[in-house]
């Protein structure tokens, strides 16, 4: 590892939610501060909020950290800004492989069954886990992560707009076309599938990967996916690489549901979707 590909990242993630009419009250959970990790370290976090009101943390089953707050007095909007400052470094060497029965011998008698076993949004047809099987015969787990995440960005095609937050994988795969939510969701369906054990990951990249110093950036959160095969390794289908420096880890869990930056309920009338601003800064 060079001190050069050492990175310092200033994120700041802005939603805004705006309701038809003031919202009585409303209750909140925000998963938006970075994890500290090998390879990941938070050097400074904070959420904050308009209107303001008191906020609290912890961490939830899945180790990710959670800030909680209350809103009892009538209020037309909601702003929530996370801002933190992480530091990256390049992953190390992937793990030795184990066996494929070393593999099922793990998901038998460890946790590792909860990211074995589909859920409602990791849930797809056989003959979606079949091609995967085809594709991954005569394959350790390393290369059937990366042979099962081509299949999958093979025949969807990233197109922001193309699908919504429930969107199922089958139908961003009869589509052909999703964002990176659906190909993760695709991804870790088809690893289950062929029996290798995958978990969702929500964060960010850094959109550019040799950003000047010190020059805000737009971007936005992103998924990709983390296999067990001797150790968690991260890999982002949708750009066919290995998560590196340029990705930042904010959760971990069995799909989207478990992962959500922000989700509440509210009293009042419906209004429209949240508008969600994430600006990166490169610092160091």
């Amino acid at each position: 590892m060079t001190a050069e590909r050492v990175r310092r990242l200033r994120i700041e993630h802005t939603t805004r939610v705006s309701y038809a009419q003031p919202a009585a009250s409303s209750h909140n959970e925000v998963r938006m501060t970075p994890l500290t990790l090998p390879g990941q370290t938070t050097l400074d976090a904070r959420v904050t909020v308009n209107p303001t009101t008191p906020t609290w943390a912890y961490w939830d089953y899945w180790g990710t950290q959670v800030t909680g707050f209350d809103l009892m007095d009538p209020h037309g909007d909601l702003t929530i800004t996370a801002s933190s400052l992480v530091e990256t470094s390049p992953p190390g060497a992937l793990p030795p492989p184990p066996t494929w029965a070393e593999v099922a011998e793990r998901i038998a008698n460890t946790r590792l069954l909860e990211f074995a076993s589909p859920t409602g949004r990791t849930t797809v047809p056989a003959k979606l886990v079949k091609k995967a099987r085809k594709a991954a015969a005569g394959l350790g787990p390393h290369e059937t992560a990366v042979a099962v995440s081509a299949l999958v960005a093979d025949r969807v095609s990233y197109l922001p707009g193309a699908t919504s937050v429930n969107t199922s994988p089958a139908e961003a795969w009869e589509q052909g076309a999703g964002v990176c939510q659906d190909i993760t969701h695709l991804t870790v369906a088809l690893l289950r599938g062929v029996g290798l054990p995958a978990r969702y990951v929500s964060g960010y990249l850094h959109p550019e990967r040799e950003a000047e110093l010190h020059r805000p950036v737009a971007g936005q959160s992103h998924a990709w996916i983390e296999y067990w095969a001797g150790d968690w390794c991260g890999y982002d289908p949708t750009n066919r690489t290995r998560a590196d420096e340029s990705h930042v880890v904010v959760a971990r869990g069995r799909d989207y549901d478990d992962v959500t930056p922000h989700k509440g309920i509210y009293r009042g009338v419906a209004g429209g979707p949240p508008e969600v601003s994430v600006v990166f800064t490169r610092v160091g």
